[in-house]
Protein backbone atom coordinates (compact mmCIF):
# COMPACT_ATOMS: atom_id res chain seq x y z
CA UNK A 1 0.00 0.00 0.00
CA UNK A 2 1.03 3.68 -0.77
CA UNK A 3 2.51 4.79 2.11
CA UNK A 4 0.72 8.20 1.64
CA UNK A 5 -2.49 6.49 2.39
CA UNK A 6 -2.50 7.05 5.82
CA UNK A 7 -1.70 10.92 5.93
CA UNK A 8 -5.34 11.23 5.98
CA UNK A 9 -7.40 11.27 8.94
CA UNK A 10 -11.08 10.35 7.54
CA UNK A 11 -12.90 10.15 10.47
CA UNK A 12 -12.39 13.68 10.65
CA UNK A 13 -13.17 14.56 7.24
CA UNK A 14 -16.60 15.57 6.17
CA UNK A 15 -16.06 18.32 3.36
CA UNK A 16 -13.36 17.53 0.34
CA UNK A 17 -12.38 20.34 -1.31
CA UNK A 18 -9.96 20.09 -4.25
CA UNK A 19 -8.20 22.53 -6.80
CA UNK A 20 -8.54 21.52 -10.58
CA UNK A 21 -5.81 21.93 -12.14
CA UNK A 22 -2.86 19.94 -11.10
CA UNK A 23 -4.51 18.12 -8.88
CA UNK A 24 -7.24 16.22 -10.85
CA UNK A 25 -5.91 17.40 -13.93
CA UNK A 26 -2.58 17.37 -15.24
CA UNK A 27 -0.93 20.39 -15.22
CA UNK A 28 1.01 19.62 -18.59
CA UNK A 29 -1.99 21.29 -20.57
CA UNK A 30 -1.49 24.72 -18.55
CA UNK A 31 2.46 24.19 -18.84
CA UNK A 32 2.44 23.68 -22.32
CA UNK A 33 -0.12 26.55 -23.09
CA UNK A 34 1.26 28.99 -20.87
CA UNK A 35 5.30 28.11 -21.42
CA UNK A 36 4.79 27.15 -25.48
CA UNK A 37 1.58 28.14 -27.09
CA UNK A 38 1.48 31.23 -25.65
CA UNK A 39 4.40 32.61 -26.56
CA UNK A 40 4.45 31.45 -29.86
CA UNK A 41 1.23 32.63 -30.65
CA UNK A 42 2.14 36.32 -29.83
CA UNK A 43 5.84 35.87 -31.37
CA UNK A 44 3.43 35.21 -34.86
CA UNK A 45 0.99 38.00 -34.62
CA UNK A 46 3.75 40.44 -33.63
CA UNK A 47 6.18 39.45 -35.79
CA UNK A 48 8.81 38.86 -33.61
CA UNK A 49 11.14 35.99 -32.23
CA UNK A 50 9.94 33.32 -29.61
CA UNK A 51 12.76 34.49 -27.72
CA UNK A 52 11.52 37.90 -27.67
CA UNK A 53 7.79 36.80 -27.00
CA UNK A 54 9.30 35.07 -23.74
CA UNK A 55 11.28 38.15 -23.10
CA UNK A 56 8.53 40.20 -23.58
CA UNK A 57 5.60 37.97 -21.99
CA UNK A 58 7.45 37.04 -18.69
CA UNK A 59 7.59 40.07 -16.57
CA UNK A 60 3.81 40.47 -17.06
CA UNK A 61 3.73 36.63 -15.90
CA UNK A 62 5.72 38.02 -13.07
CA UNK A 63 3.92 40.98 -12.17
CA UNK A 64 0.73 39.71 -11.54
CA UNK A 65 1.75 35.75 -10.08
CA UNK A 66 -0.83 34.91 -7.07
CA UNK A 67 -3.14 37.72 -7.98
CA UNK A 68 -6.24 37.25 -9.68
CA UNK A 69 -5.79 38.59 -13.25
CA UNK A 70 -2.69 36.07 -13.55
CA UNK A 71 -6.17 33.50 -13.66
CA UNK A 72 -7.88 35.91 -15.90
CA UNK A 73 -8.35 34.72 -19.01
CA UNK A 74 -10.04 38.60 -20.53
CA UNK A 75 -6.70 39.78 -18.73
CA UNK A 76 -4.60 38.03 -20.79
CA UNK A 77 -6.68 38.83 -23.78
CA UNK A 78 -6.53 42.36 -23.32
CA UNK A 79 -2.78 42.20 -22.66
CA UNK A 80 -1.44 40.27 -25.32
CA UNK A 81 -4.10 40.82 -28.43
CA UNK A 82 -4.77 36.78 -28.16
CA UNK A 83 -8.05 35.27 -27.58
CA UNK A 84 -7.19 33.09 -24.63
CA UNK A 85 -10.37 31.51 -24.55
CA UNK A 86 -10.38 30.38 -28.01
CA UNK A 87 -6.82 29.39 -28.35
CA UNK A 88 -7.21 26.94 -24.91
CA UNK A 89 -10.12 25.39 -26.83
CA UNK A 90 -7.69 24.70 -29.74
CA UNK A 91 -5.91 22.32 -27.91
CA UNK A 92 -8.38 20.60 -25.69
CA UNK A 93 -7.48 17.62 -26.85
CA UNK A 94 -4.62 17.58 -24.55
CA UNK A 95 -7.00 18.01 -21.18
CA UNK A 96 -7.01 14.58 -19.07
CA UNK A 97 -7.39 13.85 -15.57
CA UNK A 98 -4.06 12.43 -13.30
CA UNK A 99 -4.04 8.91 -13.14
CA UNK A 100 -6.27 7.78 -10.51
CA UNK A 101 -8.20 11.25 -9.68
CA UNK A 102 -11.77 10.10 -11.26
CA UNK A 103 -11.99 6.88 -9.11
CA UNK A 104 -11.04 9.01 -5.98
CA UNK A 105 -14.12 11.48 -7.03
CA UNK A 106 -16.05 8.80 -7.25
CA UNK A 107 -14.90 7.08 -4.04
CA UNK A 108 -15.78 10.26 -2.55
CA UNK A 109 -19.11 10.64 -3.24
CA UNK A 110 -19.75 6.60 -2.36
CA UNK A 111 -18.33 7.64 1.42
CA UNK A 112 -21.25 10.40 1.42
CA UNK A 113 -18.69 13.45 2.26
CA UNK A 114 -19.74 16.50 0.43
CA UNK A 115 -17.41 16.96 -2.63
CA UNK A 116 -16.58 20.68 -3.84
CA UNK A 117 -14.15 21.79 -6.13
CA UNK A 118 -12.58 25.49 -5.57
CA UNK A 119 -10.64 26.69 -8.48
CA UNK A 120 -8.56 29.92 -9.75
CA UNK A 121 -9.33 29.20 -12.76
CA UNK A 122 -11.48 32.11 -14.67
CA UNK A 123 -14.67 30.81 -15.90
CA UNK A 124 -13.53 29.86 -19.69
CA UNK A 125 -11.20 27.72 -18.65
CA UNK A 126 -12.64 25.41 -15.79
CA UNK A 127 -16.55 25.33 -17.78
CA UNK A 128 -13.85 24.26 -20.83
CA UNK A 129 -12.07 21.50 -19.04
CA UNK A 130 -15.20 20.12 -17.02
CA UNK A 131 -16.90 19.86 -20.11
CA UNK A 132 -14.24 18.36 -21.84
CA UNK A 133 -13.76 15.85 -19.18
CA UNK A 134 -17.25 15.16 -18.07
CA UNK A 135 -16.45 15.60 -14.56
CA UNK A 136 -19.03 18.37 -13.46
CA UNK A 137 -21.84 15.66 -12.18
CA UNK A 138 -19.78 14.38 -9.57
CA UNK A 139 -19.41 17.71 -7.68
CA UNK A 140 -21.46 18.64 -4.95
CA UNK A 141 -20.46 22.45 -5.46
CA UNK A 142 -18.35 24.22 -8.03
CA UNK A 143 -16.56 27.58 -6.99
CA UNK A 144 -14.12 29.75 -8.70
CA UNK A 145 -12.08 32.40 -6.89
CA UNK A 146 -13.86 34.77 -9.43
CA UNK A 147 -16.71 34.72 -7.91
CA UNK A 148 -14.98 35.83 -4.76
CA UNK A 149 -12.72 38.65 -6.11
CA UNK A 150 -9.67 37.30 -4.46
CA UNK A 151 -7.64 34.46 -5.13
CA UNK A 152 -7.33 31.51 -3.09
CA UNK A 153 -3.55 32.83 -2.21
CA UNK A 154 -5.92 35.36 0.13
CA UNK A 155 -7.25 35.04 2.94
CA UNK A 156 -10.55 37.06 1.29
CA UNK A 157 -11.48 34.24 -0.47
CA UNK A 158 -11.45 31.96 2.29
CA UNK A 159 -13.54 33.96 4.08
CA UNK A 160 -16.11 34.95 1.54
CA UNK A 161 -16.13 31.74 0.52
CA UNK A 162 -17.29 30.00 4.04
CA UNK A 163 -19.93 33.03 4.34
CA UNK A 164 -21.52 32.56 1.28
CA UNK A 165 -21.09 28.35 1.20
CA UNK A 166 -21.04 27.33 5.09
CA UNK A 167 -18.83 24.48 6.24
CA UNK A 168 -16.36 23.85 9.14
CA UNK A 169 -12.76 24.38 8.32
CA UNK A 170 -11.84 21.97 10.77
CA UNK A 171 -13.68 19.50 9.59
CA UNK A 172 -12.49 19.58 5.56
CA UNK A 173 -9.87 18.71 3.74
CA UNK A 174 -7.95 20.23 1.02
CA UNK A 175 -6.05 19.19 -1.59
CA UNK A 176 -3.83 21.56 -3.97
CA UNK A 177 -0.53 21.33 -6.10
CA UNK A 178 -0.37 25.16 -5.26
CA UNK A 179 1.93 25.87 -1.68
CA UNK A 180 0.86 29.28 -1.55
CA UNK A 181 -2.76 28.09 -1.80
CA UNK A 182 -2.34 25.15 1.04
CA UNK A 183 -0.68 28.41 3.36
CA UNK A 184 -3.25 30.32 2.92
CA UNK A 185 -6.00 27.48 3.66
CA UNK A 186 -3.93 26.45 6.82
CA UNK A 187 -3.40 29.72 7.75
CA UNK A 188 -7.46 29.84 7.53
CA UNK A 189 -7.96 26.86 9.83
CA UNK A 190 -8.73 24.14 7.13
CA UNK A 191 -8.32 21.23 9.28
CA UNK A 192 -6.16 18.77 6.92
CA UNK A 193 -4.44 20.31 3.86
CA UNK A 194 -2.28 18.00 1.14
CA UNK A 195 -0.07 18.79 -1.40
CA UNK A 196 0.13 16.97 -4.87
CA UNK A 197 3.88 16.55 -5.40
CA UNK A 198 3.29 15.18 -9.04
CA UNK A 199 1.02 17.51 -10.61
CA UNK A 200 2.50 17.62 -14.65
CA UNK A 201 3.28 14.48 -15.93
CA UNK A 202 5.44 15.84 -18.43
CA UNK A 203 7.54 16.49 -15.73
CA UNK A 204 9.51 14.86 -12.97
CA UNK A 205 7.87 14.29 -9.17
CA UNK A 206 8.65 17.71 -6.79
CA UNK A 207 9.96 17.58 -3.39
CA UNK A 208 7.44 19.32 -0.84
CA UNK A 209 8.29 20.79 2.49
CA UNK A 210 6.15 21.99 4.66
CA UNK A 211 3.09 20.27 3.87
CA UNK A 212 1.84 16.39 3.77
CA UNK A 213 2.01 15.48 0.45
CA UNK A 214 0.90 12.86 -2.04
CA UNK A 215 2.01 12.15 -5.83
CA UNK A 216 -1.99 11.80 -6.70
CA UNK A 217 -5.11 11.75 -5.29
CA UNK A 218 -5.95 8.08 -6.11
CA UNK A 219 -3.15 7.05 -2.71
CA UNK A 220 -5.66 8.89 -0.70
CA UNK A 221 -8.44 6.50 -1.20
CA UNK A 222 -7.19 3.50 -0.03
CA UNK A 223 -8.33 3.86 3.43
CA UNK A 224 -11.25 6.09 2.56
CA UNK A 225 -14.35 4.78 4.38
CA UNK A 226 -18.11 5.54 4.63
CA UNK A 227 -19.22 8.93 6.43
CA UNK A 228 -20.08 7.90 9.88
Amino acid sequence: MDKTADIVNWDQVEWVILDMDGTILDLSYDNYFWRQLVPERYAQINGISLEQARATLTPKFIEVQHTLPWYCTDYWSDITGINMAELKREIRHMIGPLEGAVDFLHAVRASGRQLWLATNAHRDSWSLKLEHTGLTPLFDLIVSSHQFGAPKEDQNFWQRFVAQYPFDPKRALFVDDSLPVLQAAHEFGVGQVVAISHPDTSQPPRTIEGFLATPRLGALASRLSNKI
